[in-house]
């Protein structure tokens, strides 16, 4: 038990410093450019989902939260909300960083769910012929939900505040992943997951829903350290909204239209995971 401890314990306080930078320099990204978030995605009309797929991408939670806001203002699609949801990987990719996954790799990882991300939203919006009607109260609103995910706080210690809240929930995780693995085996485990095709998919998805930062830190270490593949990485990193989902349940006036759209990211995002497994696609 003391074993599996200290290695959890050094191999988090490993990626300390790669984490710190990483969070510094989304922080500076943040507050050069994330203000102007609801303006940029708000303006796209034609290019919506290509729009939110982008900015999607960038790990800003505050990116999630104003675009459910704008959308329950009608001033983007439902093409263009998803496009969001679905690049948006929480603290994925400073996890892959810091823990030096080859950049190839992280490339492939992030441009695939971009693309996946923007076909799905363009998809959505064709099927419903989602159209937008600018509401400019509904976008100042938007803006202000932005506002409150937006730090205007010193950079430095806004960033070790995450830096430190993330290196936790690695250090828990990974602390009762060596108990798991210590007592079942990597690849027994690895094994009960992906013995049954489509069971891996279904809870990392369900996982990914979880609006936490620590879900995206499960699915990610688990696909580092080898437990889940490409498929599950994918289905549960895809519907990985963050906090994005509370606010759109909390804004959008119909719960069940936001209900609704939660199962529509649920399915989404599972059936590409399946589908990555199926094709045995290389990541």
């Amino acid at each position: 038990m003391l074993d599996w401890f200290l290695d959890a314990l050094i191999d988090s306080l490993k990626m300390l410093p790669f984490l710190y930078v990483i969070y510094l320099l989304i922080e500076f990204l943040e507050h050069k450019a994330g203000s102007r978030f609801p303006q940029i995605v708000g303006k796209a009309r034609g290019i919506g989902p290509l729009a939110g797929g982008l900015v999607g991408a960038v790990p800003q939670c505050g990116l999630a939260a104003a675009s459910a806001s704008l959308y329950s203002g009608r001033v983007i699609t439902l093409g263009t909300l998803l496009a969001v949801f679905l690049s948006s990987s929480d603290e994925m990719l400073p996890i892959l960083i810091s823990e030096a996954v080859p950049a190839v790799r992280i490339i492939k990882i992030v441009g695939l769910k971009i693309l996946i991300a923007v076909v799905s939203g363009y998809i959505v919006d064709l099927v419903l012929r989602s159209r937008t009607s600018v509401d400019e109260k509904a976008k100042q609103e938007a803006e202000n939900a932005f506002g409150a995910f937006h730090c205007h706080c010193n950079v430095f210690l806004s960033a070790l505040k995450h830096t430190l809240e993330i290196f936790i929930y690695i250090f828990v995780f990974s602390f009762l992943l060596n108990i798991i693995i210590g007592l079942v085996g990597q690849e027994k485990l690895a094994g009960i997951l992906s013995s049954v095709p489509v069971v891996g998919e279904v809870i990392a998805a369900l996982v990914g829903l979880i609006p936490n930062c620590a879900s995206s830190v499960v699915i990610t270490q688990m696909y580092i350290e080898g437990i889940i593949g490409a498929g599950p990485l994918f289905a549960g990193l895809l519907v990985n909204a963050g906090v994005g989902t509370l606010v759109l349940i909390r804004t959008n006036k119909s719960r069940k239209g936001s209900l609704g759209i939660l199962a529509v990211l649920y399915g989404t995002g599972l059936f590409w995971g399946i589908m990555i497994s199926l094709l045995n696609i290389a990541i």
